[in-house]
C-alpha cells in the first residue's frame, strides 16, 4: 500500500480500521485554501476526502486546559474499555495531566495530574506532557505505557487516575535524549506481547512487555545512554512517523522521505 504527498501537506495522524482495511489520515493543507480534513484510503487503494457534514458526533469541553499553550492541550489520545483518555497539559500547577471520559461523554473533570521521575534530568518533573501512549492490559488491570520527550517510558495504572488526584508514574525505561517519541503500538508475535515506539531521532524501538508490570522504577539519574526495559532498534524502518496495527499480522506505517514526501506502506509486524 503505497502513497505520497506533495511538501506543503502535512499528515497529523493515522489510524487503520482492521475490519474493513480502510485507512484514514487526518491531513493539514498549507497555505492558500489551506485547512485540515480527513482522508479515506479504501482497500483497492481509493483516496478521497471522508465529508463529516452528515456524521453524528459528540463533544467533551476539557475545562482547565491550557490557554497560553494551546498546542499541548492535548497531545496524545486513546480508548480504554469503554472510556477516552487524553493527555496533555492544563493550566494547574502540576499541569501534566491525564483525562478519564466515559463514553457516551458526561461532563469533563480536571482529570489527574501526572509526575514522573525523568533519569536524564535527573529530577521530578510534573510539567512534561506525554508525547504519546498506548493501553496496555497486564492481567485483569488497564495500564498506559507513555513516551515522553528524551526519552521516559513510563507505566501509569488507569485505576488510580481519578478526579484530582496526583498520580506518580513509574519510569520503567529510560531510552536516550534529544529525542521525541511520535507513535507507539502493542502487537503479539510468536506468542509474545511487544511494544513498538516510532521515534524522531532514534528510529523504532521493539521491546517485549513481559516484566513490565512489575518492573521496578528508575529513580536516579541517568548520566549516559539507557536504562531500564531493553529494546532493539528496527534498522530497516527509518523516517517513521506514525504506526498502527492493519491487522494480525501487519503494521501501518507512514514514512517521511529527506524531501518532505510522504509513502504510506504495510509491512510484516516486526
Amino acid at each position: 500500500m503505497m502513497g505520497t504527498t506533495a511538501a506543503n501537506v502535512q499528515i497529523k495522524d493515522v489510524r487503520a480500521n482492521p475490519a474493513s482495511g480502510n485507512v484514514y489520515l487526518a491531513v493539514n493543507r498549507q497555505g492558500a485554501g489551506g485547512g485540515s480534513m480527513i482522508v479515506k484510503l479504501t482497500r483497492d487503494g481509493k483516496m478521497a476526502e471522508f465529508p463529516l457534514k452528515d456524521v453524528s458526533f459528540a463533544v467533551a469541553q476539557l475545562n482547565g486546559a491550557n490557554d497560553k499553550t494551546k498546542q499541548t492541550s492535548i497531545t496524545s489520545i486513546g480508548y480504554v474499555e469503554g472510556k477516552v483518555v487524553v493527555a496533555g497539559l492544563s493550566n494547574e500547577e502540576f499541569s501534566s495531566t491525564l483525562r478519564v471520559i466515559p463514553y457516551p461523554f458526561k461532563d469533563v473533570d480536571k482529570g489527574s495530574s501526572i509526575e514522573i521521575f525523568h533519569g536524564a534530568h535527573g529530577k521530578l518533573e510534573t510539567k512534561s506532557p506525554i508525547q504519546t501512549f498506548t493501553p496496555l492490559k497486564i492481567g485483569a488491570a488497564d495500564y498506559l505505557l507513555a513516551a515522553y520527550t528524551c526519552t521516559p517510558l513510563v507505566r501509569v495504572p488507569v485505576s488510580e487516575l481519578k478526579p484530582g488526584t496526583k498520580v506518580k508514574g513509574t519510569t520503567i525505561a529510560e531510552l536516550g535524549n534529544r529525542n521525541k517519541p511520535l507513535d507507539m503500538i502493542v502487537y503479539n508475535k510468536d506468542n509474545k506481547e511487544w511494544l513498538l515506539i516510532a521515534n524522531s531521532a532514534r528510529g523504532v524501538m521493539k521491546m517485549p512487555t513481559e516484566g513490565m508490570a512489575s518492573a521496578a522504577g528508575i529513580e536516579k539519574p541517568v548520566k549516559s545512554g539507557t536504562e531500564g526495559t531493553k529494546y532493539e532498534t528496527i534498522k530497516e524502518l527509518v523516517g517513521v512517523m506514525h504506526l498502527d496495527r492493519l491487522d494480525a499480522e501487519r503494521a501501518l506505517i507512514l514514512v517521511q522521505a529527506e524531501d518532505k514526501s510522504y509513502s504510506l506502506k504495510s509491512i510484516p509486524l516486526p
